[in-house]
């Protein structure tokens, strides 16, 4: 009976949750391993920003050092620090995408979880796009004030060369465009959002070349730190999906920048295709159809593999997965294979098609049914 009763206690004496205004600024932070990094970061945050309604967004690519454990522990202290989760994904640029996404503060800013980013500048970036008529504030390293710190000259002639390379694709004047440390306003971000590739990790270039009109910026000079903790990602898949990110701004308008990889992949395909064919042939004495057959079969795990690890970097399948794949890939190549061929014989037998003409129909018709099928039942996106 007391429960009864209880039930039906009236509303302004039941308790009633706090209300407060939402975050003015979100602080985005993609994280894949960085658990050392976390604590210290959110100290210098909490201490940047006094006086403002922040929170801090961590984006994780499934980290397996207890990354997501030590900002859950965090969490439980203090209400302003969240954690988006990704499984099956991977790249800085799409995590903040998601990160700015999972936020509806009007301002965002975006940096390293591994400390080498000055915390200290972040209010100055909040008073400018408070102020004054910009959309993004940069922090940068090679504006007068900034500089990269300790690195070598080969560091700083890597960072020189690619800054060049993106200023092919951008739409405005910046001194440092490969910065990963900028805030930009809400709706800035989302003029550019719809048309940014998210590939890679250079996520400052994507949004300048994807804005639809040009981003009035500033930049601010700050001095690249050490990294705090843990091992950098950098390596030299990095530098090759930057070059894919720079393809796609290029030629997304007019093919999209994947059937290209796919395509180029497929050729590599061919020329390994002739070679097992020739070996088969002439040096294992192989039957021509047996020989025929071991070189399609090399030729596809071939194309697969270089397919999963640079075609479909992102959506990469490994373990069982991989094998899955692997099988479900030969399938689509199969009907691929099929129309091809059927193409090809109903042009040359019944248009007057030239030899030539006819197979480079066929040829066409089975590269675009294995580019766009594969990329929905081989590597569907997760």
């Amino acid at each position: 009976m007391a429960l009864v009763e209880a039930s039906v206690v009236p509303d302004d004496h039941a308790a009633k949750p706090a209300h407060g205004p939402g975050p003015e600024l979100t602080v985005v932070i993609p994280t894949m391993n960085e658990r050392d990094n976390v604590a210290p970061l959110v100290e210098r945050l909490d201490h940047a920003l006094a006086g403002v309604a922040w929170e801090a967004i961590f984006v994780d690519d499934d980290s397996t050092d207890g990354t997501r454990e030590e900002i859950g522990r965090l969490s439980r202290i203090d209400g302003r620090i969240r954690c988006l989760h990704r499984i099956g994904r991977r790249g800085l640029s799409s995590a903040c995408i998601e990160g700015i996404q999972a936020s509806l503060a009007p301002f965002v800013a975006v940096m390293d979880a591994d400390l080498q980013h000055d915390e200290a500048l972040l209010p100055r970036m909040l008073d400018c796009l408070r102020q004054e008529p910009l959309d993004l504030v940069v922090g940068s390293r090679y504006v007068e004030g900034g500089g990269v710190g300790n690195w070598d000259k080969r560091r700083v002639g890597i960072s020189g060369f690619a800054t060049r390379l993106g200023r092919l694709v951008l739409k405005v004047e910046i001194a440092d465009p490969m910065s990963g440390f900028f805030m930009i306003r809400r709706d800035a971000f989302d003029r550019a959002v719809r048309s940014m590739s998210a590939v890679g990790f250079k996520i400052l270039v994507d949004l300048l070349a994807s804005s639809s009109r040009p981003v009035r910026l500033k930049e601010l000079p700050y001095q690249f730190r050490e990294r705090h903790a843990g091992e950098s990602k950098l390596d030299a898949f990095v530098a090759w999906e930057y070059l894919v990110l720079l393809a796609d701004k290029l030629l997304g308008p007019y093919v999209p920048v994947r059937f290209v990889l796919f395509s180029m992949v497929g050729g590599i395909g061919v020329v390994a295709h002739l070679i097992v064919l020739w070996l088969s042939l002439n040096l294992a004495h192989l039957a021509f159809a047996l020989s025929q057959g071991v070189a399609a079969g090399m030729a596809m795990i071939g194309n697969f593999t270089l397919n999963n690890f640079l075609t479909y970097s992102d959506r990469r399948l490994k373990g069982w997965n991989f094998l899955k794949g692997l099988v479900s890939f030969a399938a689509v190549c199969g009907v691929g294979y099929a129309g091809n061929v059927g193409v090809a014989k109903y042009l040359f037998d019944n248009q007057s098609s030239s030899w030539w003409l006819a197979g480079i129909a066929g040829a066409a018709i089975g590269s675009v049914w294995n580019y766009a099928v594969s990329s929905v039942v081989t590597w569907k996106r997760k």
